[in-house]
């Protein structure tokens, strides 16, 4: 309320006299009852507080809406309408407070496929159509109103942040079909955004209803989640869409076709062998089932079936359009990845490949990592601090703070250890050659040993990984291994091989393992298996296209296995584990398929802190 002019000099003459010539009776008059400070965020150290007004989940907002986009998936002719729930502070509709969000989206609010009888069969020879999948059972739809999850309420409404979650497209509520990576996934977190900040429309219902606004909200918006939640965070920062200031995508699936392949070859994520990205539609596809059937048959029964190419596992424009890296260009959202050096279901490369990226964007950019699998947030301070910094605005340094946060082998989650980057700059590659034995176990050694021939496997996909790396020999495999650690080992980045090999057939699979010898089989997910790689020969000179081998020629080709940090121990060896179909996680073709491998041809770059004198260091035999 404004005051008159008029009134306000009386009140300024009224006061003067009292000062002058201290008039009794206005010394006597009761001062006003003081007003009650209106609810607001407090920041201590950089970090939004729980403040007690805030707390309370009873006086908490609750509400849905459904927020339109500016796409048509379903092919009704309407534009597709996303479901939203809300959860805000009383202090919104009370006190006019505005506030930032940290928004959620998912396909798997309202329920998922119960079974996995409808995956692939893995057991198919290498370049052969595929068996015919069985038929996934119906996902029944589920009505989750004006709540469809309470995840991360707890943690940011006391803190005075508002809570958005949203269905994805064909899953739920929300209009659509799942397309498992297209472009409405991408599209749809971008409208919930453009509606969070005034510039899409919402309504009460999914057809018709009210209008519905967000004058609660500050413009500010974060986004956040693990694996499928975790991917669409990326997907919508790849929008560049204004208001979405930063993301901290965890265990993020940043390529549909490394989820599914691997340099070429058909590669099924850890857990889950048979997936493939059609199972996965399946998976999720929850949503409007008068719509399913045309889903099904454009998205799932054309798109993805002539997209996915399950006979020779090739990169093509299907894959291309499924991959955030070709899309990354106008990215400017602050991010915080979160990933696990040992998580074999969505591998560390995922996560390391956008943030490497980025970091060359100039986008600000912050790394967590993990000695563990699948999945595992940040510390609650490193999150406060990235949300504090980019939605409230408060300047805590963040963007000064190291790049790199890395959980050690023995240490806590909340406890990581700060580095300057990843990988770590004083990391340097090793080169190291393979010696003759790898039937039993052979050597692996930075000085060359010159005319070590070639050694032979013979394929057999029904005897497991694990035990072809503990066998004291074996024909299935070829191991090679430095000799014992006399001090502790530092590794940190992308370990590269560069192999020489040929087969007895057109089509082979190849699968390393990076292993610490001898194998324990234990519990710890970091003791036995380093790192893993898998690659298709026959795409050794392009990923969108496969060349037969010529039973008995050898061929060379380079590929990375996953990236990794990790302190090998003194008194392990490091073993190179050459076979080739992986029972975990390739296709699984007949028996005796032999393999070849040119021990003079064959090198394996190791990132080692240190480079080679710490390699050397380590390995030498000089006491």
């Amino acid at each position: 309320m404004r005051i008159p002019c008029s009134r306000l000099n009386r009140l300024t003459l009224i006061a003067f006299l009292a000062g002058a010539f201290a008039i009794p009776v206005l010394a006597q008059q009761a001062a006003p009852p003081p007003t009650e400070a209106k609810a607001a965020p407090v920041f201590e150290n950089g970090e939004a507080q729980k403040v007690p007004a805030f707390s309370n989940r009873e006086e908490w907002i609750r509400h849905d809406l459904f927020v339109e986009t500016t796409f048509d998936s379903d092919g009704d002719g309407k534009p597709d309408r996303m479901h939203v729930d809300i959860t805000r502070p009383l202090q919104t509709d009370t006190e006019g407070l505005k506030v930032p969000v940290v928004y959620e989206t998912s396909p798997y609010f309202c329920g998922i496929a119960a079974s996995d009888s409808y995956f692939w069969n893995p057991r198919q020879e290498l370049g052969a159509d595929p068996p015919v999948r069985p038929a996934a059972p119906s996902i029944e739809p589920v009505s989750l109103r004006p709540t469809m999850s309470d995840t991360e309420v707890g943690d940011w409404l006391p803190r005075g942040f508002a809570v958005v979650h949203s269905a994805s497209p064909g899953t739920g509520l929300s209009q659509g079909c799942p397309t498992v990576g297209g472009d409405n996934e991408s599209l749809a977190p971008k409208a919930v955004i453009d509606w969070l900040c005034g510039r899409a429309k919402g309504f009460t219902e999914a057809e018709g209803g009210d209008p519905v606004t967000a004058t609660w909200c500050s413009g500010k918006v974060g986004m956040i989640g693990t694996s499928y939640n975790g991917t669409l965070p990326l997907a919508a920062a790849t929008t560049g869409v204004e208001g979405l200031e930063a993301i901290i995508p965890v265990a993020p699936n940043t390529s549909y076709y490394h989820y599914y392949r691997s340099h070429g070859l058909i590669r099924h994520p850890g857990g889950y062998m048979g997936e493939d990205i059609d199972v996965l539609y399946d998976f999720i596809n929850s949503g409007n089932l008068d719509r399913r059937p045309w889903c099904n048959g454009e998205i799932r029964d054309r798109e993805m079936k002539e997209g996915q190419d399950r006979d020779t596992g090739d990169y093509n424009d299907f894959w291309a359009g499924r991959d955030y890296m070709n899309d990354i260009g106008p990215m400017k959202a602050a991010t915080l990845m979160a990933h696990a050096f040992n998580d074999w279901n969505v591998m560390p490369e995922h996560s390391v490949r956008i943030a490497l990226a980025l970091k060359e964007k100039g986008v600000p950019v912050q790394m967590f990592f993990h000695q563990g699998g699948h999945g595992g947030d940040p510390p609650m301070k490193m999150k406060n601090r990235w949300f504090t910094r980019y939605l409230y605005g408060v300047e805590n340094g963040v963007e000064n703070d190291p790049r790199a946060f890395i959980v050690r082998e023995t240490g806590r989650r909340t406890k990581p250890t700060e580095y300057a980057d990843y990988p770590n700059p004083e990391s340097q590659p090793v080169t190291l050659h393979l010696k003759a034995g790898g039937a039993a176990v052979g050597g692996l050694e930075a000085a060359e040993s010159p005319a070590q021939g070639t050694e032979s496997l013979v394929d057999d996909v029904d005897v497991p990984g694990a035990e072809l790396a503990k066998a004291a020999s074996s024909e299935n495999r070829l191991l090679y291994a430095s000799a014992p650690l006399k001090q502790d080992l530092h590794i940190s980045g992308t370990p590269r091989l560069s192999i020489r090999l040929a087969a007895d057939k057109p089509a082979v699979n190849l699968s390393v393992w990076l292993v610490a010898l001898p194998w324990t089989d234990a519990d710890k997910i970091t003791d036995d298996v380093i790192t893993r790689g898998w690659a298709d020969p026959q795409n050794r000179h392009s990923l969108r296209e496969s060349e037969p081998l010529v039973p008995g020629e050898f061929v060379e080709l380079e590929f990375d296995l996953q990236p990794d940090d990790q302190v090998i121990p003194a008194g392990t060896q490091i073993g190179l584990m050459i076979f080739s179909s992986d029972r975990d996680f390739t296709l699984w073709p007949a028996a005796g398929t032999k393999l070849t491998v040119d021990l003079d041809g064959t090198r394996l770059f190791l990132p080692v802190v240190g480079g080679q004198t710490a390699w050397d260091n380590a390995t030498s035999h000089v006491e």
